[in-house]
Formats: C-alpha cells, sequence, structure tokens
C-alpha cells in the first residue's frame, strides 16, 4: 500500500484528489494539510511515501516546503501538483528535490501511475516537459559537481539514459531493451555514479547541460 499526503490550500481540491484515489487500488491517503506549515509538522512524523503538493498558497509556498523539508532531510518523494504549465515553477520544484509534476486536471490513471512511479524511485521528467528541463538548465549548473566532462557512457547507458529523459521507468525501458529490469537498475546506477549525480532527475539535466543526449 502506498501512503500518500496531500498538501493543498483549497478544501475542494484535496477532496476532490483524496475521493479519486480511494478508488485506486494500492493507494492510501493518510493525511493531508491545508497549508505549508502543518505540512513540514505533520510529513517528518507520519512520513508518507509520497507528496502530492500544491505549488501556489499563501503564506508558505511549495517551494518553501520543499526547501525546508530538503534542509533537514526529511523530504519524501514529491510530485508538484499545479493548476498552470508553468516552466519556473516546474524548473524551481525539480531543483529543490521535485521528483516531477502533474497539472491537477490529470485523468485519474494518469495520477495513480505517476504516484507509483514516484514511490518506485522513478521520476517524472516526461517528454513534453523536457524542453523546458533543457531551457532552464543554465540556472541549475551550479548544483552539479565541478567537473567539466563525466566518464564516458557505453552505447547502452546513453540509450537507457534517452529513455530516461522520456520519463520511462525502470520496467519499461527494460521491455524496450528486452532485457531483464535488473539489468536496467545496474546501468541507471552506473549512469548516477559517471555523471556524479545522486538521482535520476539530476542525470538528465546534466546530461542535457553536458550534450549526452
Amino acid at each position: 500500500m502506498i501512503k500518500v499526503y496531500l498538501v493543498d490550500d483549497q478544501n475542494l481540491v484535496r477532496q476532490g484528489v483524496r475521493a479519486l484515489l480511494e478508488l485506486a487500488e494500492g493507494i492510501e491517503v493518510i493525511g493531508e494539510a491545508n497549508g505549508g506549515k502543518a505540512a513540514i509538522e505533520q510529513i517528518p512524523k507520519i512520513k508518507p511515501d509520497v507528496v502530492l503538493l500544491d505549488m501556489r498558497m499563501p503564506e508558505m509556498s511549495g517551494l518553501d516546503v520543499l526547501h525546508e523539508l530538503k534542509q533537514k532531510d526529511q523530504l519524501p518523494p514529491t510530485i508538484i501538483l499545479t493548476t498552470f504549465d508553468d516552466d519556473e515553477l516546474v524548473l524551481a520544484g525539480v531543483k529543490s528535490g521535485a521528483m516531477g509534476y502533474l497539472l491537477k486536471d490529470v485523468p485519474l490513471e494518469d495520477l495513480v501511475e505517476g504516484i507509483k512511479k514516484v514511490a518506485n524511485g522513478e521520476t517524472l521528467v516526461r517528454p513534453q516537459i523536457t524542453k523546458k528541463i533543457l531551457e532552464g538548465v543554465e540556472g541549475l549548473k551550479n548544483d552539479f559537481m565541478s567537473f567539466e566532462r563525466p566518464e564516458p557512457l557505453t552505447s547502452r547507458e546513453t540509450e537507457i539514459l534517452r529513455l530516461m529523459a522520456g520519463g520511462h521507468s525502470n520496467k519499461e525501458i527494460a521491455n524496450s531493451l528486452f532485457v531483464a529490469e535488473g539489468t536496467v537498475k545496474n546501468h541507471v546506477s552506473n549512469i548516477l555514479s559517471k555523471i556524479g549525480v545522486r538521482d535520476r532527475t539530476r542525470a538528465v539535466l546534466k546530461a542535457l547541460e553536458l550534450g549526452l543526449i
């Protein structure tokens, strides 16, 4: 059972998302907050598997929540929820530790798929936002290690990195390449090590910056 925590200042939105997720198997909403302050207090205590976080809230924004929890090393896998297809918010959220974003009007199946992917350690860097990420890489350079070029990737690692940039999960990549999922996980681990980053999202950003994909 994937434990989900909702953060949104609009009661109707929270109630609507909760009602939708109650229809999905394998997902349980274990808590919710109507603002950033309550979220920061409750999330470390109840330790959800995935947080669905609104970005535009009064007093304390979603970005503030990401910054605060990340600084304390208490940030669970988090999906940004927004009503706006906002380039700057997406980039700032990813930079601050979010594992992807979804618009609030996504179909239930897409929301459930996104939650399951993030709970499984995947990211939601989908093809439609890869261009935005590429355009925003300049502002993220200082977050990466100082070396100019990473250890060379193999052709298979480059192929997998391209699929990662398309938002594909390990299982989807394995099916596409006709290999075992464990083999893909090993390749992903090698890619992160060679590029010198700690997660898939930053691996894609760094690869885009260096022109590896």
